[in-house]
């Protein structure tokens, strides 16, 4: 990128309404992350409809603050982006259309952004990420692991087969009548174990010792369903929450280890993405993992894992310093695999 190049991103896939500027030497300008969590508490989990309503609500209001704070106007940016898919679609056809909108009065270029890719290359943000690199996607919806080449270029060697691990997360908090969302309640009841030997419960591996790299968690979840009614204690659902997390590091591990014998090259390091990457657990028995096997290990920052807009300008950067924008009758889309995203970039490798 030899110019400078700042881009207002708007994210809106789920249930946080985000607005980021970003410029092209990795500094964040101005972002706000506005969460819904209060409107979908009572629900127990994210309401499309009451998502969709709320992003039309804020969404104004969080452009103006954050154009206002970096006291920028339209003519400082050089693009406007916003993710175009997967996600919820009534949440995604917001962020879309409000973007589109802003480049066809400000006559300034759109680029529609894939959430899974600015997930997989947010790492990116942090000096010192250079392609390639193995990436473990794991959110409320994808758990993958991706070859990344480059911008663009990116090959699926595993991915779940049925759930996502975040959905395994959160079911298994809701069986122990946590509240949501069921990760971070998950995570904070196994930190009150106060064990410090093997675990006491025995869950499955699914697929551990099998070939590929391909994940499943449902069978996982319904041992837990048949075994969670037996705990006597708080202590007994402190040691299941710890031993649930040390399981889910097993798994990752057994199919890391299948992955690096997969990938098109020896993997120099390993990089976690999405939501579920902000638990300290995993980060930490991966951390582990890469030590083991000669790798550098990065996960981005807490606020870096969860949905933002500041990771849609920075894949926004990544695909216009090679010349791409994108026309404004493009789709919204409710499902779109990162393995799609190809062009410029195997050029660009």
């Amino acid at each position: 990128m030899h110019k400078n190049l700042t881009i207002l991103g708007i994210e809106t896939s789920c249930d946080e309404t985000a607005v980021a500027l970003v410029r092209s030497d990795r500094t964040i300008v101005s972002q706000r992350v506005l969460s819904q969590l209060k409107d979908h508490l009572p629900y127990g989990g994210v309401v499309p409809e009451i998502a969709a309503r709320a992003h039309v609500d804020h969404l104004d209001g969080l452009i103006k603050e954050v154009m206002d704070e970096a006291a920028l106007t339209y003519d400082d940016i050089d693009a406007i982006a916003a993710t175009s898919g997967p996600g919820l679609i009534g949440g995604v056809m917001v962020g879309l259309m409000t973007a589109k909108g802003l480049s066809l009065a400000t006559g300034k270029p759109f680029l529609g952004i894939n959430h899974i890719e600015a997930h997989a290359l947010s790492p990116r943000l942090s000096p010192g990420v250079e392609f390639p690199y193995l990436l473990l996607l794991v959110s409320g919806g994808h758990c993958q692991i991706v070859w990344v080449n480059h911008v663009g270029a990116y090959q699926l060697l595993g991915h779940t087969i049925d759930d996502a691990v975040g959905e395994a997360f959160d079911k298994v908090a809701k069986l122990l009548g946590l509240p949501y969302p069921g990760g971070p309640a998950l995570e904070k009841l196994a930190r009150q174990s106060k064990s410090v030997s093997s675990p006491r419960f025995h869950l499955p591996l699914p697929l551990c010792g099998k070939p590929g790299a391909d994940f499943s968690f449902a069978g996982l979840k319904t041992a837990a369903r048949l075994l969670i009614p037996e705990l006597q204690s708080e202590e007994d659902r402190a040691e299941f929450a710890r031993t649930f997390h040390h399981t889910i590091s097993a798994i990752f591990a057994d199919r890391l280890k299948n992955a690096l014998k997969m990938a098109p090259e020896a993997p120099k390091r390993l990089v976690v993405a999405g939501g579920v990457a902000a638990n300290q657990y995993l980060r930490d028995d991966l951390q582990a993992f890469c030590d083991a096997n000669n790798m550098e290990f990065y996960a981005p920052p807490m606020w870096l894992c969860t949905d933002n807009a500041a990771m849609i300008a920075w894949a926004a950067l990544e695909r216009f310093a090679h010349g791409q924008t994108d026309e404004l009758d493009l789709a919204a889309r409710p499902r779109w695999p990162l393995v799609e995203m190809t062009g410029f970039a195997q050029d660009a490798a």
